[in-house]
């Protein structure tokens, strides 16, 4: 509980500029939040499991308990079978609530940011600032927010874009009126009492010095905004990760080899396609093997076609001058035009691998969260009965220090599987494969009464060392 109440406020200052200032009740934070605690369980839960263990054996070895089971027979493992047990069912609980209620909580908040954008269109705009509608290509300011649902508007500046990001267009007005349906992802922006400016493009290349515009007044104006990229923006500001998270292992296999069987279509239609723009990698005709057979058997001569060996010199030599400059800046802008399509291709099949790595990433991790907490257990448990302390000081920043390993080592192993540099598996196990031999040699160690770091064994080894050489030197 203290740990979940650690990372709600830390979530709470991530998402400040997000839900403040937005007209949001109290019961509507209240439900944003409590979604939000099953994901952060992903986080909450390994470090619960490893402060714990390490409090608990801390405390055991510190009151000397570890000493009187020893004394009367009982090993650590012994000692430990319950608790591993325990924890034992607590990865298998693990995996079921990640699998089922970790989704079901991505899908509750993503309906309930909808839901708000619908019932409260004018969450998506700030007094005093310029609210950008990317999707709209289009900036709104507005001075004031009132009535019920803030959807009446005073002193609105609008400027519209381009593609390119130019403006092109102001509005302004003296008021406006936001209305919404439910069932709808447009809303309607009602202008009141305003003028417009609009840059006119010229045809005349001596006209454009000029920079003409077109104004125009209006009594009422109507826009249509499309909040859909609205409801889709992650507060996090990773957009695809929530279509992966909000999907169970079943749904992910099944994802994932339809994204896989798409990817591998496309690829080959498009080389299919590259090579039939190039004229190259042209197949050749099926030899008739029954002919060669006949001819073996009967043991007759096959004669052999000479093939001319053609250059590129003797090729434009059966040309004119004038004929081989324009066969030169066919084949360039040939070669320009297939080379941006190969690279726009690129970036495609790579926003699409990259989703589908995430599908694979996503799958594994629900499996290394239920085993990362029975590896912890057994980093922890023989930590603290090796370092002999209980309470809230050294145990809690030995914790601290190992579960931010820990987390550091799995963010490093997802981005690197996003972008296809190591494999998602790998990615999504390398926190947890990298703390399994810390917890079989603290493990080992606790067994055998040893302290956490033992120096004799290296300095023994040197001392041998050079014995053996000066040894060798004397004789």
């Amino acid at each position: 509980m203290i740990m979940m109440f650690i990372f709600i406020f830390q979530s709470i200052w991530l998402f400040i500029d997000d839900l403040a200032g937005k007209g949001l009740d109290i019961a509507i934070l209240g439900k944003f939040f409590f979604y939000k605690m099953p994901e952060l369980t992903e986080k909450v839960l390994p470090l619960t499991v490893l402060l714990s263990s390490i409090l608990t054996f801390g405390s055991l070895a510190e009151n000397y308990e570890f000493a009187a089971m020893k004394a009367s027979g009982i090993s650590l493992q012994r000692a430990m079978l319950y608790v591993i047990i325990f924890v034992s069912i607590l990865g298998g609980a693990t995996f079921f609530f990640a699998n089922t209620v970790i989704p079901s909580s991505e899908q509750k908040i993503f309906n309930l940011r909808r839901n708000i954008a619908k019932l409260k269109p004018a969450i998506a705009i700030t007094e005093g600032v310029f609210s950008d509608f990317e999707s709209a290509n289009m900036n709104i300011k507005v001075d004031r927010k009132s009535g019920s649902n803030d959807e009446f508007l005073e002193n609105i500046i609008i400027h519209q874009k381009t593609k390119t990001n130019i403006n092109y267009r102001v509005i302004k007005a003296k008021t406006g009126e936001l209305k919404s349906k439910q069932d709808s992802d447009i809303i309607q922006l009602v202008l009141n009492d305003g003028t417009l400016y609009q840059n006119v493009e010229t045809k005349k290349n001596s006209d454009k010095r000029k920079y003409p515009y077109a104004k125009g007044n209006f009594e009422h104006y109507t826009m249509n905004i499309d909040l859909t990229e609205f409801n889709n923006i992650d507060l996090e500001e990773e957009r695809s990760i929530r279509t992966e998270k909000m999907k169970n292992v079943s749904r992910l296999n099944r994802d994932i080899d339809s994204l896989k069987t798409d990817n591998l279509r496309i690829v080959t239609a498009f080389a299919k396609n590259i090579n039939s723009r190039m004229g190259a990698f042209i197949p050749l005709p099926p030899i008739d093997t029954t002919v060669v057979k006949v001819k073996k058997k009967e043991e007759l001569p096959i004669e052999k076609t000479k093939i001319d060996t053609l250059t590129t010199k003797s090729i434009m030599g059966l040309y004119q001058e004038w004929q081989q400059l324009q066969l030169i800046n066919t084949a360039k802008n040939s070669i320009t035009q297939i080379l941006s399509s190969v690279e726009g291709k690129r970036k495609e099949m790579g926003k699409r691998y990259e989703i589908y790595h995430r599908h694979i990433l996503s799958k594994h991790k629900k499996y290394a969260l239920a085993l990362s907490c029975i590896i912890l257990f057994f980093v922890g448990a023989p930590l603290g009965a090796i370092i002999r302390k209980g309470g809230l000081g050294l145990p809690m920043v030995i914790a601290i220090i190992l579960f931010l390993v820990y987390y550091f080592i799995g963010v490093f192993g997802e981005n690197y599987a996003k972008k296809g540099n190591i494999h998602p598996m790998l990615g999504a196990w390398l926190s947890t494969l990298i703390m399994l031999p810390l917890g079989v040699i603290f493990t080992k160690r606790a067994t055998e009464d040893k302290g956490l770091m033992s120096l004799g064994g290296v300095v023994d080894f040197f001392k041998k060392l050079f014995k053996k050489k000066k040894e060798i030197e004397t004789t």
